[in-house]
């Protein structure tokens, strides 16, 4: 995949929103760079790429609308999900990861996730198989697709009005967000490998 500079200017407002679905509502769109994507996206926009309200309005509509197709494929397959062989675009240690998360936080990790990777694009899927209780989800629905967006496509607006179009720092801000968005994955293999080897 190009990186995200690369990767917005290509596909313009229409696929930022279709990237923003995919990575919320579609079990094999966790490897989308979701964060970084929007960051860039924002920052973009602050170059007149795009039209900020439309892109923030825009995104936030994906990102809610994702979940709730998320949730409702969930309903449907119901406890099938654990028992689905790994292929290109499943791995089952991503629903078990994302399954510990919910033991942890609950309800809330439908808000929490979409701040990780990976979990932001299971968490909705396991809120349908466990049956969480509707109005519930689409409280934490409405309220994380908000602040996800309108946090990461407004920082990089911000900065993009102050850094303007110097394609070297740009590049290097855009490292530092992916960066910044693997950290609780990181810190969650880390965990993994100590406990494992505890264990041995």
């Amino acid at each position: 995949m190009p990186d995200p500079i690369t990767l917005v200017s290509m596909i313009g407002l229409v696929g930022v929103f279709a990237f923003v679905f995919a990575e919320t509502g579609l079990f094999f769109g966790f490897f989308l760079p979701g964060d970084s994507l929007l960051f860039t996206a924002g920052l973009l926009a602050s170059q007149g790429l795009f039209s900020f309200p439309l892109l923030l309005v825009g995104s936030i509509l994906a990102a809610i609308i994702g979940d709730q197709v998320g949730y409702w494929f969930g309903k449907k397959i119901g406890p099938r999900i654990f028992t689905r062989e790994d292929s290109f675009f499943f791995k089952k240690k991503h629903v078990e990861t994302t399954h510990a998360f919910y033991e942890k936080y609950g309800p809330r990790t439908v808000l929490i996730a979409r701040l990780i990777p990976i979990i932001r694009t299971f968490a909705p899927i396991l809120a349908g198989v466990g049956d969480m209780k509707y109005r519930t989800f689409v409280l934490y629905n409405i309220i994380g697709g908000v602040v996800w967006v309108t946090a990461f496509t407004t920082t990089g607006y911000l900065l993009g009005g102050v850094i303007g179009n110097n394609l070297t720092i740009i590049g290097w801000i855009v490292g530092g967000v992916i960066f910044v968005s693997v950290i609780p994955i990181l810190k969650e293999l880390i965990f993994k490998m100590k406990k494992k080897n505890i264990q041995v």
